[in-house]
């Protein structure tokens, strides 16, 4: 066997110091991507062919990260500017990501709505910049140190992800009551908060047996401006429409779920329309879903000085 320094002839593959890192790397790095993808209730990305795109992307991120290491160690600097070529591309990711759901959206009973799509978008785009991140720090650590510290990175990168996985809900933000719907003369009303006006008796019978009410109170002054966002209250409905059904039909306007906002207090009624009427199963379904990032407000921490 011949020995030139860090090359070693092992069952007649040429094995180098930089063999064990890239491969540590590039595995931590897609198993990161398999643990972040995930198809929920949303049906998204869809199984199969849908999980295979994203796995593929992430494996593509996690070598360019990885590689970028011995690359900076050979001073082969212009290597490195495959990290700016893949930047772009991602971005390109997240412009398909945004005209593929925009596309289905238009064939939903309850859409999901522009705000919900973006932030979809938004987290396959950062989720790939977050597999090099983690593909580029295992590779280093494994160089710089060793196999131990490199594993220890993996773990600190498995603890990262979990908690990028489970961002903010409703239910951390608002206080969630059921409140029973009824009409003063064709108004209806869910606690004082006029949702819509519906004429027909035939209707407003529909509505009675099948609706279901609640009334979101904000817990601070912030929560009011996010829950006002007309994005966040279209995935509040989506989410509870695709996780309990929705009693209703295209070409049917009186049955569309609707949040209308109390401008007194900042409180919202959320008319429903479910297929199952399970009022403890909806509670638990407005308070699980995600509070939007392009939703959120914070006015009261602005400084008045300014």
């Amino acid at each position: 066997m011949a020995d030139e320094g860090w090359q070693q002839q092992r069952g007649g593959a040429v094995v180098n110091e930089y063999t064990y890192p890239i491969l540590l790397g590039i595995t931590a790095g897609t198993g990161i991507r398999l643990l972040l993808l995930r198809t929920d209730y949303r049906q998204y990305p869809t199984y199969l062919h849908g999980k295979i795109i994203h796995l593929s992307l992430g494996l593509i991120a996690a070598a360019l990260g990885t590689l970028a290491v011995p690359s900076i160690m050979e001073k082969e600097f212009t290597a490195v500017t495959f990290l700016t070529l893949a930047a772009s591309q991602f971005r390109e990711v997240r412009n398909m990501e945004r005209n593929t759901l925009s596309e289905l959206d238009s064939y939903e009973l309850v859409p999901r709505g522009n705000t919900y799509i973006e932030g979809i978008a938004v987290a396959f785009e950062s989720r790939n910049y977050l597999v090099i991140f983690t593909s580029f720090v295992v590779t280093f650590a494994y160089l710089a140190f060793n196999v131990w510290v490199a594993l220890g990175c993996v773990v600190a990168a498995i603890i990262t992800s979990k908690l990028l996985m489970h961002g903010a809900t409703l239910k951390e933000i608002v206080t969630i009551e059921n409140s029973p719907l009824y009409f003063e003369g064709a108004g209806l009303y869910i606690d004082q908060i006029y949702i819509m006006n519906i004429g027909l008796p035939e209707r407003q019978k529909e509505i009675l047996e099948y609706g279901m009410g609640f009334v979101l109170t904000p817990k601070n002054f912030n929560v009011r401006s996010t829950i006002a966002n007309l994005g966040q209250r279209q995935a509040i409905l989506h989410d509870v429409s695709v996780s309990l059904g929705v009693y209703r039909d295209s070409g049917t306007p009186a049955l569309v779920p609707l949040i209308k906002r109390d401008l007194s207090d900042g409180r919202i009624g959320v008319f429903l329309l479910p297929q199952d009427n399970d009022i403890q199963r909806a509670i638990d379904v407005i308070g699980a879903v995600p509070v939007l990032e392009n939703a959120i407000r914070m006015p009261s921490e602005k400084d008045n000085s300014k």
